[in-house]
């Protein structure tokens, strides 16, 4: 069976016969379809019926359709009503704006509003870099989307986006008490792009630019960066990097290796794969290459791209050839960020003596974590259900509150070196273990730690 995930979670609510023997009936049906029960309540208890709310796990939507169907198979079971976890938490958006005064007497309107606010805005007219401190500026950042790369589902637009960049607010909020708000822009022109964030640009400290599709998101990063005086980051780039450097320093620690030693392939040269590859480098890697559904990316190929050819010309030393399969014989470690199942498990064996393998593809990886597992000495995935998440969250609030706090105008690859080296220091070394290569996205220091490393304070 499928692992499940609360992510596929539902509520089940079922009229059954006054029989409290149907309850465990229901829960061993969920049990053999598969699904793991979370919770049972009776609701109402009658003579001629139960209420029974039952909430359940499973792998994926077509299997939650199936654990419906077999508790509908009870005899003495009506399925009344299905609720779709995930949906409720949704309803109505998952953040919201509160305000951090009372708004209580005339006196109270009278500061916070009119009159008062007059000599305030006043103020940083005459003081423009007081905006930082009387306004909330200074703790704000603008989650910027085209909605043309969202998760892996792909170009979806801005309002299929909206979920997913209010999720990215709340863990700002979350984790690092970064106030965020979601912009989704109905353009994916990348001038527009650009106009747009810089007009918004004077009421945030930061800019978090999220699922825009490559090589787009390059350009538009840069141009902001060059135009804006406060920090532009993609997070798709920078703060995956940051994770996967973090997550392979501890990694090649487990197997004994050095980053400056062991040859590295990377299979994806979009956003995420590019930024990955800079950050090696920057680390000290000295052997990357680079595989995109082509095959290996060589400076020698003249039928490259622009950003194609950018790439090759800074991995690829040996000028390796050959398909994904050829260029992972004797590599050590494997980064998968491309695309679901491209990577046969019974390949890893080639690779080098304990090999590494992180194939982040999201939702479904680049090769079963399980099945890597018989083989590779670490495996790391984007998956929570499995050891070894590669989850984002550890980055970027902790380089945005670094940030934010520094009122820092950029971001610099010492920033990103100096935040996964934070990352990766967490683990210590009693916990360091080849299932425990990078820590929980709840560890109470890993924002904190960040946070320093990215602003030079300390913690």
């Amino acid at each position: 069976m499928a692992a499940t995930a609360s992510s596929y979670s539902i509520t089940m609510r079922l009229y059954t016969a006054p029989d409290h023997g149907v309850v465990g009936a229901v829960a061993t049906q969920i049990a053999a379809s598969g699904g793991v029960v979370t919770a049972i309540d009776v609701t109402e208890s009658r003579h001629d019926r139960l209420v029974v709310d039952v909430t359940c796990s499973a792998s994926d939507a077509s299997h939650s359709e199936e654990l419906v169907a077999a508790v509908a198979g009870v005899e003495g079971v009506t399925v009344h009503k299905v609720s779709d976890r995930t949906f409720l938490l949704h309803l109505g958006g998952k953040i919201s704006v509160n305000s951090k005064v009372p708004l209580r007497t005339r006196d109270d309107l009278s500061m916070a509003y009119t009159p008062g606010v007059g000599r305030v805005s006043m103020a940083i007219y005459e003081n423009p870099e007081d905006v930082r401190k009387l306004t909330i500026k200074g703790n704000s950042v603008a989650v910027v989307t085209d909605g043309s790369a969202v998760l892996g589902l792909g170009n979806i637009g801005p309002g299929a986006a909206m979920p997913v960049m209010e999720g990215k607010a709340a863990l700002f909020k979350r984790f690092a008490d970064i106030d965020a708000w979601p912009i989704c822009l109905a353009t994916q022109d990348t001038d527009e792009i650009v106009r747009a964030v810089e007009m918004i640009a004077p009421g945030f400290g930061g800019i978090n630019l999220e699922d825009i599709a490559a090589p787009r998101c390059f350009e538009i990063e840069r141009r902001l960066r060059e135009s804006l005086d406060i920090p532009v980051f993609h997070d798709d780039q920078h703060g995956t990097a940051i994770v996967v450097l973090a997550a392979l320093t501890n990694a090649l620690r487990c197997v004994d290796k050095s980053l400056e030693t062991v040859r590295i392939v990377v299979s994806g040269a979009g956003a995420a794969g590019t930024a990955i590859v800079t950050l090696l480098l920057a680390a000290g890697a000295q052997d990357v290459v680079v595989v995109d559904r082509d095959g290996a990316l060589s400076a020698d190929d003249s039928s490259l791209s622009a950003a194609h050819t950018d790439l090759a010309a800074a991995t690829n030393p040996r000028r390796a050839t050959g398909s994904l399969q050829e260029v992972l014989v004797d590599a050590d470690v494997f980064v998968g960020v491309s695309a679901p199942n491209i990577l046969d498990a019974e390949w890893i064996p080639t690779m080098a003596p304990k090999p590494v393998v992180f194939a982040l593809a999201n939702p479904d990886p680049e090769v079963d974590p399980a099945e890597a597992g018989k083989y590779a000495a670490v495996v790391a995935s984007g998956r929570s259900d499995y050891p070894n998440q590669i989850n984002n969250v550890l980055a970027f609030p902790g380089v945005f509150r670094g940030l934010l706090d520094a009122g820092a105008e950029d971001v610099t690859v010492d920033m990103l070196l100096r935040a996964a080296k934070a990352i990766a220091d967490t683990v210590s070394a009693e916990e360091l273990h080849p299932a425990f290569i990078i820590p929980s996205v709840f560890h109470p220091d890993v924002t904190k730690r960040v946070a320093s490393a990215i602003s030079g304070r300390e913690s």
